[in-house]
Order: C-alpha cells, then structure tokens, then sequence
C-alpha cells in the first residue's frame, strides 16, 4: 500500500507587522517590571501591600502639615526635608526587600528568562529594565511624602513667596537626596534576589542585614559611663551617700567612628546629611550616625559608593552567564 498524505490549508500567514526590534522589547521588561511590583493584571491582593507601603509614606507627611497648619511654633520639632528620608527610611526598606525578590526569583525559577532572551534581547537589556522599573518607583515612594511636606511647608508659611525664596535649595537638595537614598535601597534587595530561589528569603537577608549591622554599630559606638560614689559623714553621725555618673566614649575609644561605618541604615543617610550640611546632634540620631560625622567627607561617599556599586556588580556576575 502507497503512503498518502494530505495538505491542509489552516490559514497560517506571515507577519508583515512593524518590527520594532530591542528598544520595544526593553521598554516592555521595564513595564512589566512596574507592573510586577505593583499587581497591575493580578488579584486585588496583589496591590494591596504596596498601596499600604505608600500611604504608609505619605501619611508622616500629611500628619506633619497639618500640625503645621494649626500649630505653626511646632515647626521648630517637626521633621523637615532634610529628615524625612530618616523617618520612611525603613518603610522603603521594606518595600524594596518585598518587591525586588518579585521581579528576579519568579523568572529564574519558573525559567521564564529563557524565553525573554530568545527574543531581541540580551542580559543586560533584561537587568537594566528590571533595574529601571524598581528604581523609577522606589524614587517616587521616596518623593512622594516630600513633595507633599515641602508643598505644606510652604502653605502654611506665614509669607509663602518669602518663604519659598529663603528656602528653595531645599527642593533641590532633597531631589538629590532621593536619588541618592532610592539608589541604594534599590541595589543590595536586587542583588539579594538573584542569589536565591525564594521571595521570602532574600526579604529576610535584606531585613536582616539592615538590623543586624545597626544593631553591631550602635553597640560599638554608644558612650558608656563611669559612676563615682561618694559617702560623707557629718558632725552628728548622719551618712549620706551620692552618686555621680560621668558619660565617656564609646567602648572601641577612637576607632568608634570607623565602626560606625559598619551600619548599613546609615550609609544613605549620612550622604544625605552631607547634601543639606547639618549635623546630628547626642539627642537626634543614633551613636553610629553621631560618631560616625567624625570622618572626613570623603569616607561616607566612598562607603556609599561601595555598597551600591558592589551589589550592583554581583547583580551582574550573577547573570551574565545566562544564555537563551
């Protein structure tokens, strides 16, 4: 019996569409990204951990203006720009430590990677949006309380106009600032997430990390006191005793400032204080940030270059062997 075989005609037809090659396929890594770490195309649960993370930025904010507005003297306590990245500080570690593990873990687990990198696209086009994509919203969780600080500010200045012209190297110092602090909590929680099969455990490095080092450094860098007592005798008999406590430096002496240094809380923020020149005084911040502007300008800035560059080159090694 001859072989038969039949042809059928199923309508397949070439595609005679644009072809708009890899700058089409990064800007949709980078709206994915975005997508991701906002639950847009997902369950209403999705969105509802960064819509609090948000508010939870924004909230300091408001509360702020509106002490402002009907108790102006309160001003002279109330944080202002140049303290309002301490205050979220820790909010938008949680955010980036949650989020990141989202866009990195899920592709390399489920293999979805591969199937990115066989179209026009390589690694490095795939970090750089993934990056991009955390890195535009941690800036604006970062910004969004500060512009609504700086807007009651002005507001409930008594002149706003003389206010705004007294004040405005504010608005552009505390843009930099966001940059500066959304950097680095972008970096370490990406790197975080490429080492790791896990959502949940690159979270818990990045907390961890973030905890442990604050803790080791404030440890290292608080005063400790010496205490003198003192027993007098007078002429009818009576004893009275009295203790003096004296506070001195920290335990590691002079070597404290370097210590300070092993905190990973403060490395933002000390770049931060250097961009509005203040310093912190015993009763603002905690012994490592206070120890730690005994340094020379330089260091911070060094330090802070470190552990953004650095994770950020791991981010890199980590990924560069991939292949489609």
């Amino acid at each position: 019996m001859q072989p038969q075989g039949e042809l059928f005609d199923i309508g397949y037809q070439r595609y005679d569409g644009p072809r708009e090659g890899r700058p089409r396929a990064r800007r949709t890594i980078f709206e994915d990204g975005m997508r991701t770490i906002l639950g847009i195309g997902r369950g209403g649960r999705a969105k509802i951990l960064p819509a609090l993370l948000f508010l939870s930025a924004i909230i300091p904010a408001l509360i702020f203006v509106l002490i402002l507005s009907f108790a102006e003297p309160a001003a002279d306590f109330l944080p202002g720009p140049a303290d309002y990245y301490s205050v979220i500080s820790f909010l938008m570690l949680i955010f980036a430590a949650i989020s990141a593990p989202e866009l990195l873990v899920s592709d390399r687990r489920n293999n979805v990677i591969y199937l990115y990198l066989v179209r026009p696209l390589t690694v490095n086009d795939y970090l750089l949006g993934r990056f991009l994509a955390f890195f535009v919203l941690v800036t604006a969780l970062a910004y969004s309380g500060q512009i609504i600080l700086q807007v009651g500010i002005i507001l409930t200045a008594s002149d706003p106009v003389q206010h705004l012209q007294d004040e405005w190297t504010d608005i552009p110092r505390f843009l930099f600032a966001g940059l500066v602090v959304a950097l680095f909590i972008t970096a370490l929680p990406m790197a975080a997430a490429a080492f790791t099969y896990r959502r949940a455990y690159a979270a818990i490095i990045v907390i961890g990390l973030f905890f442990i080092s604050a803790g080791v450094a404030d440890a290292l860098t608080s005063p400790v006191g010496t205490c003198t007592t003192t027993t007098e005798v007078d002429a009818e008999g009576n004893v009275s005793t009295e203790t003096v406590c004296d506070e001195e430096g920290a335990i590691t002496g002079d070597a404290a400032k370097w210590y300070a240094l092993i905190s990973l809380r403060d490395v933002p923020l000390r770049v931060n204080d250097m961009i509005f020149d203040i310093a912190v005084n015993d009763e603002e911040g905690p012994p490592s940030i206070i120890v730690g502007q005994e340094l020379p300008a330089i260091v911070p800035i060094a330090v802070y270059l470190f552990f953004t560059a650095g994770p950020l080159g791991l981010l890199w090694l980590r990924y560069r062997r991939i292949r489609a």
